[in-house]
C-alpha cells in the first residue's frame, strides 16, 4: 500500500513534468523542427547512457530496427506539430486540443489491431468532437494553432497504437531509444535533402542549452524511464487516468507563467472541460461496464 501511494505521488509528479513540456517550448527560441531536432538528440544519447549504465543490451532484430525507425518518424512529426502550435497560438489551445488524442486512438485502435468498434468509444469520440467544435467556435483567431494541434493530437493516437504492436516483443526502453534515435536522423536527412540544413542549424543559447536538457533528459527521458518503472506496481487504470490530467497541469502552469497572454475566451474553457470530462468518464465508466458482465 506504501508502494502504491509512494507510486501514484511520483506519477503525478512524472505528469506535472509532461505538462512542463509545452512551457519549454513556448520559451525554446529555435523553431519547431530545431527545437525537436535537439530534444531527439538530446533524448537519445540520455537513454542510451541509461542502457549502458543498467548493462542492457541494445541488440535488436533487423525487422524491429525498420519498424521502429518508421515510428520514431512518426514522433517526431507530432513533436514538432505540437510544438509549432504552441509557437503560433498558445499553450492553451495546443493542450487543450492535444486532450482529443483519445478521439484518434479509438477509430485507429481498431484498424490495427482488427477489433471491433467499441460503442462507448464512438459515443466518447463524438463528445470529444463536440468539444472541438465549440473551439473551433469561440477561438477563430487561433485556427492555424488549432488544426497543428490536432494534427500532433492524430500522430501521437498513431505512434501510441504502434507502439502496442511493438511492446509485446521489445522492452519500452530499447523502443524509445531506436524512436529518439531515428527521428533525429530523419529530420537531419529532411534538413540535408532540402537544402537547408546548414541554413537552418542554429546554436542555442544560453538558457536554451537550460530548457533543452530539462526537455531532452527531463522531460523525455527521465519521465518515460520513470512511468514505466510506476507501472510495476500501479493499474494501468490508474496510469491512464492521472496522464489525463497532463492538459490541465499545462494550462494552469502557462496562466502562472505567462499570465494573461495565456487567456482564452469562456467558449475554449468550455469545450476543452467537454473534452477532458469525456476522457476522464471514459475509463471509469468503461470499468463499471466490465465489472458488470
Amino acid at each position: 500500500m506504501q508502494a502504491d501511494t509512494k507510486n501514484l505521488i511520483k506519477l503525478h509528479l512524472i505528469v506535472f513534468i509532461y505538462g512542463f513540456t509545452a512551457i519549454l517550448g513556448k520559451l525554446i527560441t529555435l523553431d519547431a523542427i530545431l527545437l525537436v531536432w535537439y530534444r531527439m538528440f538530446i533524448a537519445f544519447i540520455a537513454i542510451g547512457c541509461l542502457l549502458i549504465m543498467q548493462k542492457k543490451s541494445m541488440r535488436i532484430e533487423r525487422s524491429a530496427i525498420l519498424r521502429l525507425g518508421g515510428i520514431g518518424l512518426i514522433v517526431a512529426l507530432h513533436w514538432i506539430t505540437f510544438f509549432y502550435s504552441v509557437k503560433v497560438s498558445t499553450i492553451s489551445v495546443a493542450l487543450g486540443c492535444l486532450a482529443s488524442t483519445t478521439l484518434f486512438t479509438s477509430f485507429l485502435e481498431p484498424i490495427f489491431t482488427k477489433r471491433r468498434l467499441i460503442l462507448l468509444e464512438v459515443i466518447t469520440g463524438f463528445i470529444i468532437i463536440l468539444g472541438l467544435y465549440t473551439i473551433f467556435r469561440f477561438e477563430p483567431g487561433h485556427i492555424k494553432g488549432i488544426v497543428f494541434a490536432l494534427t500532433s493530437a492524430f500522430l501521437a493516437g498513431l505512434f501510441t497504437v504502434l507502439n502496442k504492436l511493438m511492446i509485446s516483443k521489445n522492452r519500452p526502453m530499447l523502443i524509445s531509444f531506436y524512436e529518439m534515435g531515428s527521428g533525429f536522423i530523419g529530420i537531419t536527412i529532411f534538413l540535408w535533402i532540402n537544402g537547408t540544413f546548414n541554413l537552418s542549424l542554429q546554436f542555442p543559447t544560453g538558457s536554451d542549452w537550460l530548457y533543452l536538457s530539462l526537455l531532452g533528459i527531463v522531460c523525455t527521458a527521465y519521465a518515460f524511464a520513470a512511468s514505466v518503472k510506476v507501472m510495476e506496481t500501479l493499474s494501468a487504470y490508474t496510469v491512464v487516468l492521472t496522464i489525463n490530467l497532463e492538459p490541465i497541469y499545462g494550462i494552469l502552469l502557462a496562466f502562472a507563467i505567462f499570465g494573461e497572454t495565456e487567456l482564452m475566451s469562456g467558449g475554449f474553457y468550455l469545450g476543452t472541460i467537454i473534452i477532458l470530462l469525456a476522457v476522464f468518464l471514459y475509463p471509469i465508466i468503461s470499468r463499471k461496464l466490465t465489472a458488470l458482465k
